[in-house]
């Protein structure tokens, strides 16, 4: 018989809502834990409405008029969905029920709306002090900017400094893509309930954890900050035609590709990298000979070198400077990520039984002696309402006054 996953039998309930809290149950749904997900009746939770956007491609091929719910089934897979309405005095039996036998709760709601829900963690605690209650702020449980709504562009990216730092010299912060922050930030909420779990194991007791998005920000960004607070300035990022370093910068080939040049180690790599781009005449320029004369004529350097790899495709400078031992990095397309043989290898995407979206994003955990569910189609909302209840013991009578009183959806 197979080991069973490692969170077999763990019962957790996904009550938050867009990305990161969801994004954190998934991982939990991966490797075996019953996530419940509690969302509003009617649209549920606003994630699974994303889709929606113009922003987002609609499905190749003949069905081009047909949009694809890949959020969905990338935030919502492996849930068992119950659409309660917490603001109605009738669903709360319901869910102080699911509370007693629940091992995890996810919760992001913005601390003035926990309140008003009697959601907070000593709220919930009389109710199973054995629960790991988790919850997710945009800057912290604390402090003047609590009840601030956060979003990982607005507390992960912009108020970490990231996006400042990220800028060139003169131009305007760029804008990260969808969900960079919140993904990152789920698997600090994942590391936090495992550590409340683990607790739990030795002492018998729940608690509290949790996170921020601002938190996980700084964190991320936390070498230019740990230098910050003791008076070191980050200088201002170059841009490619003005490098501090023209062999630690990015160059476009000739398909219009880039590539990240990393030769660090100069001092030995100069003679090997000028022969392998076809240049030995840079290695006895005397402007370039020594080491801190390459990096004071950099703007030199680089004027060099542009062309050079501007002439062959990336293709072939990926085979030249990988056959030469010269550090570089792959700038990757999503197009080519997808298809990528390695992403293969490290597990990058997962199949799935959902003919509407057969593959889709891995959780980035792998482990040696399991591997995470395979996902089916993400449940509707209120899919498994009747199921859940009547696993928590509640009759058909009872289910049908939940309806009648709009608790239920």
């Amino acid at each position: 018989m197979s080991e069973p996953l490692p969170l077999d039998g763990l019962v957790v309930l996904d009550v938050s809502s867009f990305i990161a809290g969801p994004a954190a149950a998934v991982v939990l749904a991966d490797f075996g834990a019953d996530v419940i997900k509690i969302e509003p009746p009617g649209e549920g939770d606003p994630h699974r409405q994303n889709y929606t956007s113009p922003n987002y491609p609609r499905r190749e091929g003949p069905r081009r008029e047909n949009q694809v719910n890949f959020p969905w089934q990338l935030d919502g897979r492996l849930k068992r969905s119950i659409s309660l309405d917490l603001k109605k005095d009738s669903a709360r039996p319901v869910l102080n029920r699911l509370i007693e036998r629940a091992d995890v709760m996810i919760v992001n709601f913005p601390p003035p709306a926990r309140e008003r829900l009697k959601l907070r963690w000593e709220d919930i605690e009389p109710i199973n002090p054995r629960l790991i209650y988790c919850s997710l702020t945009g800057y912290g449980e604390t402090g003047p900017d609590r009840d601030r709504p956060g979003f990982d562009i607005t507390a992960y990216f912009g108020r970490s400094g990231i996006l400042d730092a990220a800028r060139y010299e003169g131009g305007p912060p760029g804008i990260s893509l969808p969900a960079q922050g919140d993904r990152a930030t789920a698997m600090t909420l994942v590391a936090a309930i495992l550590l409340g779990l683990r607790r739990r194991d030795r002492t018998g007791q729940g608690g509290w954890v949790g996170t921020s998005l601002y938190a996980n920000g700084v964190w991320a960004n936390g070498t230019s900050a740990a230098g910050a607070l003791v008076g070191a300035k980050l200088p201002p990022r170059q841009p490619p035609d003005r490098p501090r370093n023209a062999l630690t910068n990015l160059y476009r080939t000739g398909d219009d590709r880039w590539l990240q040049l990393l030769v660090v180690r100069d001092d030995r790599m100069w003679g090997v990298f000028c022969d392998a781009i076809g240049r030995p005449d840079l290695a006895t320029d005397p402007r370039f000979t020594d080491r801190e004369e390459r990096k004071t004529r950099s703007l030199e350097l680089v004027r060099e070198l542009m062309p050079v790899f501007a002439a062959k495709t990336y293709a072939q400078w990926e085979a030249i400077l990988s056959a030469a031992g010269i550090p570089f990095g792959v700038i990757g397309r999503l197009a080519d990520v997808i298809d990528d043989e390695q992403a293969r290898h490290a597990g990058i995407f997962a199949d799935t039984t959902n003919p509407e979206v057969p593959r889709t994003v891995n959780n980035p955990i792998r482990l040696g002696f399991a591997q995470p569910r395979t996902a089916g189609p993400p449940p509707a909302v209120g899919q498994h309402n009747e199921d859940v209840l009547r696993g928590a013991g509640f009759s058909d009578t009872e289910i049908a006054a939940l309806k009648k009183s709009g608790a239920l959806g």
